[in-house]
């Protein structure tokens, strides 16, 4: 394994994009033997694109973070770090994962960082905290970040950005500015829908950099499809804010897959038109939220058409840059 991360050089390159395939390790209940066979079968199907990296998300309960059922049933998945390093030796990318912090305490997440950086070879972490107020909270995600940094192995420590909390709050870019001095180099949202929430989020941020004289850090920007009511469904229960009209018209598309697709293409063009004049870095990270074959190869489609629109944005950032 190499020593240290491998996105962090190509994470302060602002030129570039960085280009990620998100994922969920498997369900617990499959054996351990299929579980490679599962990771093979996604580096085959994403084999003719070009990406950066892969993101594995720790999945969690969350039903305390609202009172409507789950629409898929929630069931617990193989260790992230396990399935990580089966995607990091099976593709030679990076592969970012994701740690929600609300059941540890320092001193086992200080063991589970070890084990993560020993044995799975495991570099780039993204921390989640808890999804309610109402949950316990014994380790909180400021003091999650310090055990972290203080850590003896270097890891690059990415968190969490959700553009709908700045629309309630409108105070997400002084929780990414805290962040950040807390030692997060990266955000990642969680899936789009609603284009405006992340512009206002990210125009706010990109001036309140400017004002305090620091460098904004990268934000990788997610997209998912939607093929049916029930993926609509738990994109909503996730927490992901779609508007009235988005929702009614991916469900009254003939083809509801197609139709949100096309959906995200546009909010991916809104954002970067208005965030063209701050000279943000961003990247991207697709993902399918079910295993239905249908919207994972619809996600890898979505992935071909973001990636050369991104492309775009930063050719004529660069263009900007010469005129200037």
């Amino acid at each position: 394994m190499n020593n240290g991360s491998e996105l962090k050089a190509r994470y302060n390159d602002v030129t570039r994009g960085v280009y990620f395939i998100g994922t969920t390790p498997p369900k617990s209940d499959t054996p351990i033997e299929q579980v490679e066979s599962i990771a093979s079968k996604l580096l085959e199907r994403v084999s003719d694109i070009d990406f950066d990296g892969l993101i594995v998300y720790d999945i969690q309960d969350e039903d305390s973070r609202t009172n409507k059922p789950r629409p898929f049933p929630f069931k617990t998945t193989h260790d992230p770090r396990h399935y990580s390093a089966l995607l990091n030796q099976k593709s030679a990318r990076p592969v970012i994962t994701y740690k929600s912090v609300v059941q540890s305490n320092a001193e086992d997440f200080n063991q589970w960082a070890n084990e993560a950086w020993q044995e799975y070879g495991i570099r780039d972490i993204v921390l989640v905290g808890s999804p309610s107020k109402k949950n316990t909270i014994s380790l909180s995600l400021a003091n999650a970040y310090k055990t972290l940094v203080d850590n003896q192995n270097e890891f690059f420590i990415g968190g969490v950005t959700i553009a709908e909390r700045h629309a309630k709050k409108g105070n997400e870019h002084e929780r990414l500015i805290e962040k950040h001095q807390q030692g997060c180099n990266f955000f990642i949202s969680q899936a789009i829908y609603n284009p405006q929430a992340t512009i206002d989020m990210l125009t706010r941020y990109a001036i309140e950099c400017k004002k305090l004289n620091i460098k904004p850090q990268r934000f990788i920007l997610t997209f998912s499809p939607c093929g049916s009511e029930k993926t609509l469904e738990f994109i909503e229960w996730l927490g992901v804010s779609v508007p009235e009209a988005t929702s009614l018209r991916i469900l009254n598309a003939d083809k509801p897959l197609y139709e949100s697709i096309r959906i995200c293409a546009n909010s991916l063009q809104q954002i970067l038109d208005a965030v063209l004049p701050y000279n943000l870095p961003l990247g991207l990270n697709i993902e399918s939220l079910t295993n239905r074959k249908e919207e994972i190869d619809g996600s890898i489609l979505l992935y071909k058409l973001l990636r050369s629109m991104m492309d775009s944005y930063l050719a004529k950032q660069e263009l900007a840059n010469l005129i200037r």
